[in-house]
């Protein structure tokens, strides 16, 4: 068999590369963060064009950042530059010079793309043309628009059941397009629709949903400008978010003191030189957490019923100084329960499990105690944790003790990863729509929509190896790369009968690809949009409920692309055809009708086109912000939760991994190969251990080793992995992902949200070549 007919391998090459190691910084952004987002542009070949974009990314009247949700001020914006540097790097990502064209495919087969590393596939360039692999093809060949939509539609016509279609959603579309791709999936007659949410923030939408009624955050950028204490648990801003150390720094200008609980001691948790200032630039740095607890591997829920129970005991000794009795008794049911539940801990085994002292816990509790406007704010160190959802409805139960919900300075803030992935659940992409909201779809269209839940992405994976998906179509993204247990997501994968991929840039997922498979190119963020001669704005949701227009600027890097809009109108109309009662031909064409028509499908989006049309857009409605709380179970009332300890025991060998992000990349987008906060250079396949723990196994720092995980009683291993000594509890390591995504087994997920639990995974470590 020649090797471009095997199965090309669904992970990242296995080898080394040329690791060096510096000690990890204790601050971040400054002058390096400045230089490498330049250097970036640089790099692919656009200083003017790139700069010309960056002067309007995060601007009122220009686009949205394609990298991550975090809002921009109401107010006035940076002139300097409203973006960060992975926005920058991002921005260099899409903008780039680098074009790959049908002589790129012919001459590169699948099989040969699939060696690279997912950091050279990436940095190949935008995509220009729809592609097209046939069945048993070995090389990507391309395909008029046209016959690219005949061919889906003729498999999705063929199918038995419209489920055996599934329709996945990136964080990158816009609400227009994401509106319109759930109403054709529901349309061609399913709720299979699998988004990024149920990777990342499903956990928060989850808790939150439950308790407060919301499934989104409660506090706007200014809540954290007035805040008195900010607690920043289970995420690092100086990576994921590092935008968000400014609004940090602005809140500790005022006044607010900073809890950071974590793992790792993250740069962007201690420190911070920003660098749209001269203090940021020729100063020091602005040290952002007061307090910093490096909680064990999931030792979250402890540390929180710890200060729970800490805060009752000082309420006992100080009356009415510590919780709000008058929004307790107002606006909450079950505190006596949840109450007598606290009293039966034991605060020295509370404090042990989460792997603190007991007085950095006190020290904890003595900063909320007398205050009243707290944030709490969290990300997928808590989110992607087994009990994750119990532990967010935990941090929910002490901004109930506190009344902290409802205020101005208080509130509740998951910090969302990918750029509208917020929009795009309020677009309705999801799984589990509510019967009210399909009403509306069939009261406005004439369609009856499917009623019965759909797969999510875990469910997704488990149909493509059963055989029940024949169809995979996914808007954005790279599935594969993204998705836990890469040997069988990728068998699974290969199983089904066609994938289709919307992108703008190469990625695994063309290379792990159905029977038949099928790339379609489209605009990007900063890409201007042309429909009938006229230039379009798309619009999208940051983390925070404002809803925003973005409306690029550059010239498209070839004539040949549509945006997402027309790619699904066009679908639709070739899949349907005269059965569709749906008028897609008049949203293949304007925006505005799409907003229009969105305007009477969801609540909050009255006047639309008016108003996101309004300098810095508007704010969509939060009954939880206002104090509020509607949930299934209770009218007014937020309920107090009573959740378990989780008793974690570790096998002799065994230890708790997480997977986390470097600092040069954007979930599965890698930028370049350095850590720099971290101090990892030239090496993605490392894995962050305690010194103790190195000793005790018998390796030294530098060591190469294999690591197994052994759930459903499979071996899974992730070969050639670096040690690196690192300030980490002892029984934790710590790996990056997507290289260690393959030990994820694909049944270790969160409780009710069914989210992969990637920050929670049982390993063994062995010399590499070691098979004892």
């Amino acid at each position: 068999m020649k090797k471009e007919e095997e199965n090309p391998s669904a992970e990242n090459p296995q080898k080394l590369l040329n690791l060096t190691t510096k000690p990890s910084k204790r601050w971040a952004a400054g002058v390096p963060a400045v230089v490498a987002a330049l250097t970036d542009l640089v790099e692919e070949g656009i200083p003017l064009r790139g700069l010309r974009a960056l002067a309007k990314m995060n601007q009122k009247g220009g686009f949205d950042c394609p990298s991550c949700a975090w809002p921009d001020p109401d107010d006035e914006r940076s002139v300097v530059g409203e973006y960060c540097e992975n926005g920058a790097k991002a921005l260099a990502e899409e903008a780039t010079s680098k074009k790959l064209t049908a002589r790129f495919f012919r001459e590169n087969s699948v099989y040969d793309l699939a060696l690279l590393t997912d950091y050279e596939i990436g940095k190949k360039g935008r995509l220009t043309e729809p592609m097209y692999l046939r069945n048993g093809g070995t090389h990507y060949e391309p395909i008029s628009w046209e016959n690219a939509f005949n061919k889906i539609a003729e498999h999705l016509n063929a199918l038995d059941d419209p489920n055996q279609a599934a329709f996945y959603t990136s964080g990158r579309t816009s609400n227009e397009a994401s509106f319109l791709y759930q109403l054709f999936a529901k349309e061609f007659g399913t709720n299979n629709m699998p988004d990024c949410s149920n990777m990342c923030h499903e956990t928060s939408g989850t808790a939150l949903s439950a308790t407060i009624g919301v499934g989104k955050g409660t506090v706007t950028l200014d809540d954290l400008h007035e805040a008195d204490v900010i607690v920043v648990i289970g995420h690092n801003p100086g990576t994921n978010a590092p935008r968000m150390m400014s609004a940090l720094e602005k809140g500790k200008r005022n006044g607010a003191k900073i809890i950071a609980i974590n793992p790792l001691p993250e740069a962007g948790l201690l420190g911070f030189r920003n660098p749209q200032q001269l203090n940021g630039v020729f100063g020091n740095a602005v040290q952002l957490a007061d307090l910093f607890l490096p909680v064990r591997i999931n030792g979250d829920m402890a540390l929180l019923k710890a200060i729970e129970l800490l805060l009752y005991r000082e309420e006992v000794r100080s009356p009415g100084l510590v919780f709000d009795w008058d929004f307790i008794e107002k606006n909450t049911t079950g505190f006596e329960a949840f109450v007598m539940h606290i009293r039966s801990h034991n605060l020295e085994k509370l404090v042990d499990a989460a792997g603190l002292s007991i007085d950095l816990v006190r020290q904890a509790a003595q900063i909320l105690s007398d205050k009243k406007r707290i944030i709490f704010c969290w990300g997928m160190g808590l989110t992607q944790q087994p009990n994750g959802v119990d532990m967010l409805k935990e941090i929910v139960n002490i901004t109930l003790l506190k009344g902290s919900i409802g205020i101005r300075g208080g509130g509740l803030c998951p910090v969302r990863g990918h750029s509208n992935v917020q929009g795009n659940r309020t677009m309705l992409i999801d799984e589990k729509p509510t019967a009210r909201q399909l009403d509306r779809l069939r009261d406005v269209f004439g369609f009856e929509p499917p009623r019965a839940h759909g797969f999510d992405v875990v469910k997704t994976i488990h149909a493509m190896h059963d055989k029940r998906l024949k169809v995979f179509f996914a808007m954005g993204g790279n599935f594969i790369s993204a998705t836990p247990d890469t040997t069988y997501t990728a068998e699974g994968m290969r199983k089904v009968n066609l994938s289709v991929h919307v992108s703008i840039k190469l990625n695994r997922s063309h290379l792990v690809h159905g029977k038949e498979a099928i790339i379609l190119p489209t605009l990007s963020r900063s890409d201007k949009d042309i429909v009938n001669g006229e230039a379009q704005f798309i619009s999208t949701e940051n983390s925070m409920g404002v809803v925003q227009s973005s409306k690029g600027i550059l010239d498209p890097v070839s004539p040949n692309l549509i945006n997402e809009v027309q790619i699904i109108c066009r679908l639709a109309m070739a899949t349907l055809g005269s059965r569709s009662v749906v008028d897609w031909g008049k949203y293949h064409d304007s925006y505005d009708a799409v907003r229009d028509v969105i305007e009477k499908c969801i609540d909050g989006f009255e006047n639309y086109n008016t108003r996101v049309r309004q300098s810095g857009g508007f704010y969509l409605p939060n009954a939880a912000r206002d104090g509020k709380f509607l949930t299934e179970q209770f009218v007014d009332k937020a309920p107090f939760t009573i959740s378990p300890v989780p008793e974690i025991q570790l096998a002799e060998g065994e230890y708790l991994m997480a997977t986390t992000r470097t600092h040069d990349q954007f979930n599965t987008t890698i930028y370049g190969l350095e850590d720099r906060y971290r101090g990892i250079k030239n090496e993605r396949r490392v894995v962050f251990m305690n010194e103790k723990d190195i000793k005790s196994e018998g390796f030294k720092d530098g060591d190469v080793v294999d690591l197994y995980n052994y759930d459903d009683g499979i071996e899974r291993k992730a070969p050639l992995f670096i040690i690196v000594a690192y300030n980490i509890p002892q029984g934790n390591v710590v790996t990056y992902f997507p290289e260690a995504n393959v030990l994820v087994s694909i049944n270790n997920v969160v409780g009710e949200s069914n989210m992969p639990a990637f920050k929670f995974v049982r390993v063994r470590i062995r010399k590499h070549f070691d098979v004892k």
